[in-house]
């Protein structure tokens, strides 16, 4: 008995430390040295990482994880100059929990061109996926071994805005499930629409709800959509304006009311800036926006619980150069942000407190890291 407490003593600690790890997928472009997806494991004590492996694939640049967590999917980022092809791609990927590897299943058209987000049901069996420069929308089948089918349907937005150099046509910027996967949204930004569709997982296809779409400001330019934890509220990254659209969210029937617009840049960049990426904290408390351009800052927001709305808090250098997409850890203490042009990424530190991040010193070498997911 006395030998058995003893063992466990030992052994506690690796155990412990094996907890804290977590692997780290990031997608890229590979426009240059970059071969495909990497695999990285991130230690929550340390904040620190190492390169574990990677796969080729050409532009993967976003990336969602299945439910069982061992299937990855990557929109391969390309089009066709060919006549009435889209020539835009989605890639599965087996991930090895073990070796921490991912091996490639099949790929299939993602039903448009340059495909820039992919987002995966419930059941692990559709994926979405939004395809910015043709402007569709294209539901996938998935079986139970991860291998991708056509598409089951396409759906095009049509449209414009008032930006002629950015907003000429439709351009489907993610394809964002509500927490209880029964909705879908589609932020547009050449359209400055946030559209709704009611999702049937049965059959695997989306429907227009009687609040189909929802403006966002002109020339604003939608980009990425995060709902609250508690569903309440959701909110809107525009790209173009460096704002942040807030909305009461109404789970019945998919419909959002506007309830705040707030500036995340320094109105002196306004002029060279595109924001990117948004997300809530997972206690909720907070809300953190990326904006590249001449300023490459990374926006803390507070969330008021009581109404929604945000305050502003801090705004930060990321350290880096057009910080695209970023995460927050899963033990929710690191936020990671992928700076695309300087090749690495960078882990800060979150103030649970007061919501403010603070550099670490670590920087995660990775060539054109533009998305980040954790299994």
């Amino acid at each position: 008995m006395k030998f058995l407490s003893l063992l466990l003593i030992a052994v506690l600690p690796l155990f412990s430390l094996a907890q804290s790890e977590h692997y780290l997928i990031v997608g890229t472009y590979t426009n240059g040295k970059s071969e495909g997806i990497y695999v990285f494991k991130f230690d929550s004590k340390t904040g620190t990482a190492k390169e574990w492996s990677h796969v080729v694939s050409s532009n993967p640049s976003y990336l969602a994880i299945s439910p069982n967590k061992k299937i990855v999917l990557a929109v391969n980022e390309n089009a066709d100059t060919l006549a009435n092809s889209y020539g835009g791609e989605i890639s599965s990927f087996s991930f090895n929990s073990k070796l921490g590897t991912l091996t490639p299943i099949n790929k299939v058209s993602s039903g448009g061109e340059h495909p820039c987000y992919v987002t995966m049901d419930a059941s692990g069996k559709w994926a979405i996926i939004g395809n910015y420069s043709s402007g569709t929308i294209s539901i996938n089948y998935l079986d139970g071994k991860g291998t991708l089918f056509p598409p089951n349907q396409i759906l095009k937005h049509q449209g414009s805005g008032p930006n002629k150099a950015r907003q000429e046509a439709a351009h489907v910027h993610s394809t964002v499930f509500s927490k209880d996967f029964r909705y879908v949204f589609t932020p547009d930004l050449g359209t400055d629409t946030i559209n709704a569709y009611r999702f049937d997982k049965s059959l695997g296809k989306l429907f227009a709800t009687g609040k189909n779409a929802t403006a966002s400001s002109p020339g604003g330019g939608p980009r990425h959509f995060e709902f609250h934890p508690n569903s309440k509220y959701a909110y809107l990254m525009e790209e173009l304006t460096g704002t942040v659209q807030a909305f009461q969210y109404t789970a019945t029937n998919g419909s959002l009311k506007s309830i705040q617009s707030i500036v995340a840049i320094d109105p002196k960049d306004a002029e060279t800036n595109f924001s990117a990426d948004i997300h809530v904290s997972p206690n909720g408390k907070f809300l953190y926006c990326t904006n590249r351009g001449v300023s490459n800052t990374i926006t803390t927001f507070k969330i008021d619980p009581a109404t929604g709305k945000l305050s502003f808090v801090d705004r930060i250098d990321t350290q880096g150069i057009y910080p695209r997409n970023f995460t927050i850890d899963p033990s929710g203490q690191f936020i990671l942000v992928a700076n695309q042009k300087t090749d690495e990424i960078i882990v800060f530190k979150i103030d649970t407190v007061t919501g403010k991040l603070k550099e670490t010193g670590t920087k995660i070498p990775v060539y054109n890291p533009v998305c980040l997911k954790w299994l």
